[in-house]
Order: C-alpha cells, then sequence, then structure tokens
C-alpha cells in the first residue's frame, strides 16, 4: 500500500473528472433525446391542424363547384357568374376564378406581360393534370395565400378549372401558434421555401431530417434541434450515468483506503485524522504540463516576387495566371485580405478545398496560411470539387468557405472562389478584396486560427442519396475530363442507382486527353463516341472543378443547358407552383414560355455563378441556371450551382418517364441554335469593345437588352455580344426559329461588328 500511496491523489481526481464527463454525456443526451421528442410532438400536432384545414377546404370546395347555379353559369359560359357563384355564402373566399380547362387565355395574358396570377395558374394546372383538389401556397398581391384549385366535372369530364384564394394562416397558423422551445426549429415548407418559421434559424439547414409530409398536399412541417453529440465512447444516457456511478465509487474507496489499511495494520501507519480531503488531493496533485497547440505554430509571411494584379479580381471570382499574376505570397495576401472581411463580420470558421491543377496545392496553402494569419480557423478539406466545397459551409456550419479553382481555363490558371457568411462575393466585394491588399488594411490575430483535416466526400454522397434515388437503372457514361470530378460525380450517380462507366475520371491537372469544358461541343466527341459505343442511356460530363454540367443523348445530340434547364423548371414547378426560375442572358427565347407555360415566373439575368446567386437569394428564386452549365436548386438543395447535383436530378427525371431518356430530352422545344461563340476582343479587353457596341451599333425594330452586353430580340430570334469576366474574349450566341432567320440576325451582327472592328475574325 505505501508504494501506491503517491498514485492516490491522481486516481481520485482522474475519477472524479471521468465521473463528471460521463455525467454531463449522459445528462446532454438526455436534455437532447427529451428536446427531440418534444419538437416531434409539435411537428405531428402542426402537420395534424394543417391536414385538417386542408381537408375542410378542398371539401368546400368541391361542394361549391356542385351546386346547381355554378354548373348553370359555368355551361353557359358566364365564367364571371360561376366565380360569383363559387364564393357565395363562402366569406373566407378571395378571388375566386373559373377558367375552361385550355387555360389559352391565361397563358396568353402572362406571355403578353400581364402581371402577377403565375402561383393561382400553376395551381389550376396542377389541379386539371391531377384531376383533383390541389393546395399550394403562392404569393399574390406582396403576401402570401393559400391557393385551392379543383377541375370541375360533367358527366365524369372536365369542362373547367376552379380556384380560391383563402388566408395562408389557415395552414400556416399551425406553425405560427405552435409552442416551440428555446434551442428548437420549426418550419411550415413548400419545396425549397420556408413560408413560415419558428425558433432557433440557425438549424433550418439540418430540418429536413425531421421533416414530415401534410397529407394532401406539397407541404410539410420541417423541425430540428441541435445535433445530438454521441457519449463519451459512444454510450447512451443510462450507460453514462452508470460508468459515472462506478467512477465515483472508485474515487470514494480510493479516498478510503489509507484509513481502510491503517485499521487493517493495527492502526500505526499514520495518525489518526491524517486522511486526504478533496482539498488535500487537488494541492497534492501533479501538475499537468500542456504542450503547445500545433495550431499556434507561427504562419510564415507572405514571401512573392509579383505584384498583386488588380486584374486577378473580376466580376464574380479571382482568377488568373499561376507564375504571372498568382503566386504562394499573392494567395497569402489573398487569404488574409478574406480573412480581415470575415473578422469584420465576427466570423471566425472557412471551409477550403482546392481542384486538381498542379498548382493547387501550394496556392491553397498560401491562402490557408494568410486565413489563418487572420485569426481564422480552417477546415482543410483537401482536394475537392468547388460544389463539395460550398457543401462543406454548410455541413460543418462554417458558413464561409474558398474553392482554389481555375475552373474550366487552361491548366496554368488557378483562382478563388469565395464566400463569406453565405454571401458569394462579386462585384465590389472582390474589388474590395485587391483594395485591402494594395492599402495595407489587413487584420493580423494576435494567435493564427487553428487547422484541421477533414474529409466529407462520404457526407456528402450519403446528402444526394438520401434525395434522389432512380426509379429504374440508367447506365450512364460520365466524362470528367480529368477534372476533380472525376472521383466524387461518378460515386455519387453510383449512390443514386445508376450504372456507371468512367471516361477520363483520373484526376490530372494537365488534362491530357481534353479540355473540361462542356460548353464547347468538341470537348463531348468521346464522350458522345463511348454513348454510342456502349449504348449507354446518356453521356454526363463536367468540367474542370465540377460546377457545371453537359449532357449528350444516346444518338449524340449535346443538349444545351438551357433546354434542359426547361426540363428542371418543369419539375421544380409542379412542387412550387409559382416560383420565379431565373436564368442567363446567354439562353434561348424559347425558354421563359416553357417556364410561363409550366405556372412559373421567369426572370432573365446577368450571367456569372455569384450574380445569379445574389439575384436568387434576392427573389427567393426555386431554380436558376446559365447557358454555360451551371444550375442552382434551392428546390431540395442549397442554392448553389452543382454540376454533380444536377446530373443526380436530372437523371432522376428521366428515371421516372416511360419514354426512353432520349425520347424525354428531344421533346423540348427546340430551334436552330449556336453553341457558345468566343472570339478574342480586340486589344484584349473585351469589356471597352461591348461598351463601344451597346453605344453604336444600330438595329432596327428589335428589342434591344443591356442586362448583361447587348442582346437584340426580334420575333423570330436573337442574337448576343457579351464580355466575358474570366478570359479576354467575346462572348457571341444565336437562336432562330428558322434557318433563314439564323442568317439574317447573324448578318445583322455581323454587319454591326466589323463596322466598330474591320478586321474582326467573325466565324460566321
Amino acid at each position: 500500500m505505501a508504494q501506491l500511496k503517491p498514485l492516490l491523489p491522481v486516481v481520485i481526481v482522474g475519477s472524479v473528472l471521468l465521473a463528471a464527463w460521463f455525467g454531463w454525456g449522459g445528462w446532454q443526451q438526455q436534455r437532447d433525446g427529451a428536446r427531440r421528442t418534444a419538437i416531434q410532438q409539435v411537428r405531428d400536432a402542426a402537420v395534424q391542424q394543417a391536414q385538417t384545414a386542408i381537408a375542410a377546404d378542398t371539401k368546400r370546395l368541391a361542394e361549391q363547384v356542385g351546386k346547381p347555379a355554378f354548373l348553370a353559369a359555368l355551361t353557359a359560359g358566364d365564367l364571371a357568374t360561376a366565380a360569383a357563384e363559387l364564393a357565395r355564402g363562402w366569406p373566407e373566399a378571395k378571388g375566386a376564378s373559373v377558367q375552361p380547362t385550355g387555360l389559352d387565355a391565361t397563358y396568353a395574358g402572362l406571355a403578353a406581360g400581364a402581371k402577377g396570377g403565375y402561383g393561382r395558374l400553376a395551381a389550376q394546372e396542377s389541379a386539371l393534370l391531377a384531376g383533383k383538389p390541389v393546395v399550394a401556397i403562392i404569393k399574390e398581391g406582396g403576401t402570401n395565400q393559400l391557393a385551392v384549385a379543383a377541375p370541375v366535372p360533367l358527366d365524369g369530364v372536365a369542362i373547367g378549372v376552379a380556384s380560391v384564394l383563402l388566408p395562408a394562416n389557415r395552414v400556416a397558423g399551425a406553425v405560427e401558434q405552435a409552442a416551440v422551445a428555446d434551442g428548437s426549429y420549426l418550419a411550415l415548407r413548400q419545396g425549397g421555401h420556408s413560408v413560415v418559421e419558428r425558433g432557433d434559424v440557425a438549424l433550418n439547414t439540418g430540418a429536413e431530417a425531421l421533416a414530415a409530409k401534410v397529407p394532401g398536399s406539397d407541404l410539410r412541417v420541417a423541425a430540428a434541434v441541435p445535433d445530438v453529440a454521441g457519449g463519451p465512447l459512444g454510450l447512451g444516457a443510462m450507460a453514462c450515468f452508470g460508468v459515472a456511478a462506478g467512477f465515483l465509487l472508485l474515487a470514494l474507496v480510493a479516498w478510503r483506503a489509507p484509513t481502510l489499511q491503517r485499521r487493517k495494520a493495527g492502526g500505526d501507519a499514520e495518525p489518526e485524522g491524517s486522511e486526504l480531503t478533496l482539498a488535500d488531493v487537488a494541492q497534492q496533485a501533479p501538475a499537468r504540463v500542456v504542450a503547445p497547440a500545433a495550431a499556434a505554430a507561427a504562419v510564415p509571411a507572405p514571401a512573392s516576387t509579383l505584384a498583386v494584379d488588380p486584374g486577378v479580381f473580376r466580376a464574380y471570382d479571382i482568377r488568373g495566371v499561376v507564375g504571372s499574376s498568382l503566386d504562394v505570397g499573392v494567395a497569402t495576401l489573398i487569404g488574409q485580405a478574406i480573412g480581415s472581411v470575415m473578422q469584420e463580420k465576427g466570423l471566425t470558421d472557412i471551409v477550403v478545398g482546392r481542384d486538381g491543377r498542379l498548382s493547387g496545392p501550394e496556392l491553397a496553402g498560401g491562402l490557408i496560411d494568410g486565413l489563418r494569419k487572420a485569426g481564422c480557423n480552417v477546415t482543410d478539406i483537401g482536394l475537392a470539387p468547388t460544389p463539395l466545397v460550398y457543401f462543406g459551409a454548410y455541413q460543418l456550419r462554417a458558413g464561409s468557405c474558398v474553392s482554389v479553382t481555375g475552373s474550366h481555363n487552361p491548366p496554368d490558371y488557378n483562382g478563388f472562389k469565395v464566400v463569406v457568411g453565405g454571401e458569394t462575393l462579386s462585384g465590389d466585394t472582390i474589388t474590395d478584396l485587391y483594395r485591402r491588399i494594395a492599402e495595407d488594411r489587413l487584420h493580423t490575430a494576435p494567435a493564427p486560427g487553428l487547422l484541421q483535416q477533414r474529409d466529407i466526400s462520404e457526407d456528402y454522397v450519403q446528402r444526394v442519396a438520401a434525395d434522389v434515388q432512380l426509379e429504374r437503372p440508367l447506365h450512364v457514361v460520365v466524362d470528367a475530363g480529368n477534372g476533380v470530378a472525376g472521383d466524387l460525380g461518378p460515386r455519387v450517380l453510383r449512390a443514386i442507382g445508376a450504372e456507371v462507366t468512367p471516361l477520363f475520371c483520373e484526376i490530372d491537372g494537365t488534362f491530357p486527353n481534353h479540355h473540361p469544358d462542356p460548353s464547347e461541343p468538341h470537348n463531348l466527341e468521346d464522350l458522345v463516341a463511348s454513348v454510342a459505343r456502349l449504348g449507354a442511356d446518356l453521356g454526363i460530363a463536367f468540367d474542370g472543378d465540377g460546377d457545371r454540367l453537359g449532357v449528350v443523348t444516346r444518338d449524340g445530340e449535346n443538349i444545351f443547358p438551357d433546354r434542359l434547364l426547361m426540363l428542371f423548371a418543369a419539375d421544380v414547378l409542379e412542387r412550387n407552383p409559382g416560383a420565379q426560375i431565373i436564368y442567363d442572358v446567354k439562353c434561348t427565347g424559347r425558354l421563359p414560355g416553357h417556364i410561363l407555360r409550366h405556372g412559373g415566373s421567369p426572370l432573365m439575368w446577368k450571367t456569372g455563378h455569384s450574380l445569379i446567386k445574389a439575384k436568387m437569394r434576392e427573389t427567393e428564386a426555386e431554380l436558376a441556371g446559365e447557358m454555360s452549365g451551371h444550375f442552382f436548386f434551392k428546390e431540395r438543395w442549397y442554392g448553389f450551382d452543382d454540376g454533380i447535383y444536377s446530373a443526380a436530378r436530372l437523371l432522376e427525371i428521366v428515371a421516372g418517364k416511360v419514354q426512353t431518356p432520349t425520347e424525354t430530352l428531344a421533346a423540348l422545344p427546340n430551334g436552330i441554335a449556336t453553341p457558345e461563340i468566343k472570339v478574342d476582343a480586340p486589344e484584349g479587353n473585351p469589356h471597352a469593345f461591348v461598351d463601344r457596341f451597346v453605344t453604336e451599333a444600330k438595329f432596327e425594330g428589335a428589342r434591344l437588352s443591356t442586362i448583361d452586353g447587348l442582346r437584340v430580340d426580334w420575333p423570330d430570334g436573337w442574337g448576343l455580344v457579351r464580355a466575358s469576366n474570366t478570359t479576354p474574349i467575346l462572348v457571341m450566341r444565336f437562336d432562330a426559329d428558322s434557318e433563314a432567320a439564323m442568317a439574317r440576325i447573324q448578318a445583322a451582327f455581323r454587319a454591326q461588328l466589323l463596322a466598330l472592328k474591320p478586321d474582326l475574325a467573325l466565324p460566321f
């Protein structure tokens, strides 16, 4: 016992601390379990209340459309009287509407520029397609309304469709009035939009895990509580309490051991009253030596031989040539500038990933050094497609991220796509980073931020697979062009049920087979050949960092992204009637009419991933897309551009059709269209040339749009010239209803372009 006596203080202190650790873990799990049970009960009550209201409203509408006076007015073609009869005796019903089944007049009015009515029209269309009453939350008059629509049958045949608007709180009130405890979250959702949110909105990204559908609608009540941390060693609450009790017993035994030993030996070891107290134990416990944290290691100062070039700070990201305008030192300064912005916003955590370019590890290292120098805690996820980096900002609850990527540019390019506090930096917020560096307004923290490495690729795979599963297997060929999506893309598509044949999926920053840019048709030639040779259902192409998507069919057709957006829009609008759908200036003129026809609200906007995302946040759009192949799903996803997730959604849609994927895609509206035409800009300055073109070009009898460059629309087609924000080129595109119209439109543009620059090399 004498030999063990010096160890007793350590045993007692250690046992007490371990008992506290296990006890605290058990209490946390018990508390979190009770909180989860409570929010689930509140959720279920809200679902039941909303279901009851919906059932009552759809029943009432069915009763109203069955009344003789209503049917008499409708069969006589007196729609105004029918609408009045629909609302008679129903004081809550506003905006009663009765339309013929074709809805042609309503569509024509919206296409001609009539305001509003998109959501109600989509509800009417859905009711006709479903052959039964439907409900949806729509925005009309700037406020949320509950639209209830139903087909009007006569002798088993629908002769019209009726709809009314009711106060949204008939269903939203179930959530608005719910008793939501602190630290919990509850929301009424439709598609990707939260109609009502209660509680801690910081938990909203994980709320789908506890979501419950409201029967009889596409609404659901989502709920969340903070993540329940596993107990020590993965033990449950009761096991933790048991282990804690065991350690307390051990501490008690160790404390009493000297007394028991003295009694056994006749009491001659120590005088009475010399038992150790907890205070004695604390004083006698050996002092712990704490090693300096690895994260506090000094961050080396940037060593750059380059002056920081303002030209790399572009409209929607940072991009330059490695060794000419970018090196490690510049990357470090950029990281410190980003970290300075974060510090001013009270943000500390950021995720960093990089694509497969050879310069990636070095530039990412410099960026991380700069971020840590500004006091930011960095999670480095290593080699990662840009969508995985964006996903990491949500999954790890950082809210900020940087993807080190040159996107689709040549191998000697690289750059940075930056998100701070959920906002993708663009325009002035990008150039502000340069001004901070130039003016030496960079924050230096007293101690460097922390650094950890994480692999979150499997989290991403599981998240997509939980959202998308194919109704039937499809065989796809995936061409990653040796870009960074070559590993993750096939993994995701296999996880959702596809058979995948990889093509150029080995990550190689020299891009030895072809350039990873699916917007260039010649880069798809190998994919077209492979799909035909294997008899695959589709060919999928990703760009260098995986945020863009290209698609080819079994018969070799390249499905341009604006036509893919038609397919995505129709699918999203089935669940989100009246939703805003954004497209860029390079998209076909047939797209807005297609969106209108499916009950959506189309909006044309500037090209650029960060500009589109900003517009989505402003308008609460559910979906957006660009001709370059960027697709942004807010519905069921996070609203960032993600080529891999977009591929999964595409396969989900075509797998659910009775037609083959080729037949489904061939049925999309089409005309005569060029891909993006890229022309070297005069003097290497595309913006200066486009500014002159906008000012001096003359197009009589056409509608002009200067949102981004100059787009000229005629009744039978359109043309566009804009400045690229990533390379020194002019981007052009033409779209027409016929070959004759295409020739006329291109000739008009050719004349105006050559009037400004006679030696401009035009391929048309």
